[in-house]
């Protein structure tokens, strides 16, 4: 069975419309760029076709009076031509001045065809000033043919010249409008696509800052959180080695063992960051999110630092991965904390509740021996927590605990899920 094959014409029809449209923009770049070029040719040609009709006696066969003198037709044939060259800049400015050779031209009988050509600045006029100049630029134009129907009109002349002038400044006041408003629309519509695409390319730049951000706030939590357990490690073994080399020898593998994992999460955030391209991104990359099924994992780490932490967990209600995540990374932020400030003897409690409606309460304590300092609030981590929890419409409270109780408390509340 044969293949079944589009019509030629179908296809001929397109390229050559596509041609026709290319070559259109290129004379209109072109126009932009240089208009002179443009106006010049317009009006030579003009000009040239009025000296050929002078030349070849032409004008006679349409004159009320043969005996107008050859250079009062010379006159009027450039009066009424040259003034095209600034039709388009100021078109009003170039049909004053030809309004004296049309009123001269209706006078004498000379009624050179070339007069017409006050019909192409009647158009750039409408197609740029105000519409309700035509009013008297017909009367300007209306003048001539009233003048020339007095001194050498014959009977029904009268209707016959005003009318022709009346509908031929219609027509091109028609064809002028139409024009205007067709390129109006189009400037409306590029204006309009050229608005949607900035837009478009802002929100692509927000997109990207708001990820950034989300990234430089996880590399925060990671990399803090790791240090801070390292040098809880790195304290005890150096206290330990002269003891229990054995203990030691532990706190240098939690050490190593801490830092890979530090590296293999800070190098899957770097590679998000990359900007060369790429056929697809690596294994680490498809490393999923930690979750709170990790928290046991944390904990342990904490742990191996130092710091004694429980934890309670009420309630089994399977979270979606953005609040687990959430949840997740504002108790490494408050364990992170406590390791840095709370000092020695310290420990920690996690207390971690699912109400109904997938509403989570969580509360992380600290029992410091001392009164934190004031500037514990300070720097990203606070802030942080504050900006994971608000993405879900939740509060946080962070401060030292009540009188009579030292330490720090972390408070969290993450309302009900909005249905779908």
């Amino acid at each position: 069975m044969e293949p079944v094959k589009s019509a030629p014409e179908d296809r001929a029809a397109e390229p050559l419309t596509e041609h026709v449209q290319r070559v259109t923009r290129a004379l209109r770049a072109f126009d932009r760029r240089r208009p002179l070029v443009w106006d010049l040719h317009f009006t030579a040609f003009w000009v040239t076709a009025a000296l050929i009709d002078l030349v070849s006696g032409g004008w006679r066969s349409t004159a009320h009076d043969l005996d107008v003198p050859v250079v009062l037709v010379l006159a009027l044939s450039l009066g009424l031509t040259v003034p095209l060259l600034p039709r388009r800049r100021h078109p009003l400015a170039a049909l004053l001045v030809t309004v004296p050779f049309a009123l001269v031209n209706a006078w004498t009988g000379a009624a050179l065809q070339v007069s017409h050509l006050q019909l192409v600045l009647v158009f750039h006029l409408t197609l740029r000033g105000p519409l309700r100049s035509l009013w008297w630029v017909t009367a300007l134009l209306t003048t001539p043919a009233v003048v020339s129907a007095v001194r050498h009109g014959e009977g029904g002349s009268w209707t016959q010249q005003i009318g022709s002038v009346l509908l031929s400044v219609g027509v091109v006041a028609l064809i002028a409008v139409t024009v205007r408003t067709r390129r109006d629309h189009t400037e409306v519509l590029e204006e309009r696509a050229h608005r949607l695409e900035t837009e478009r390319d802002q929100q692509l730049r927000l997109a990207a800052a708001a990820e950034r951000a989300r990234i430089a706030r996880e590399m925060h939590d990671i990399i803090g959180h790791n240090l801070s357990v390292i040098t809880g490690l790195a304290d005890g073994g150096r206290y330990a080695a002269a003891k229990s080399p054995e203990r030691a020898a532990q706190a240098l593998d939690a050490i190593g063992t801490t830092s890979r994992q530090a590296l293999a999460e800070l190098r899957r955030l770097l590679d998000v960051l990359r900007d060369d391209d790429r056929d697809g991104p690596p294994a680490a990359d498809l490393a999923p999110q930690p979750a709170l099924t990790d928290l046991d994992r944390l904990l342990d780490g904490v742990r191996r630092a130092g710091l004694p932490v429980a934890a309670t967990v009420k309630g089994g209600t399977t979270l979606p991965e953005g609040r687990q995540l959430t949840l997740y990374r504002v108790i490494q932020e408050a364990l992170t904390n406590t390791l840095k400030h709370a000092g020695p003897g310290a420990t920690a409690h996690v207390d971690l509740s699912h109400e109904a409606g997938g509403a989570v309460t969580l509360t992380v304590t600290d029992t410091a021996r001392t009164s934190p300092p004031p500037a514990r609030p300070g720097g990203r981590g606070l802030p942080g927590m504050r900006e994971r929890t608000s993405l879900y419409g939740g509060t946080l409270e962070a401060g030292p605990r009540p009188h009579p109780d030292l330490g720090w408390r972390v408070h969290l509340h993450l309302p009900e899920e909005s249905p779908q």
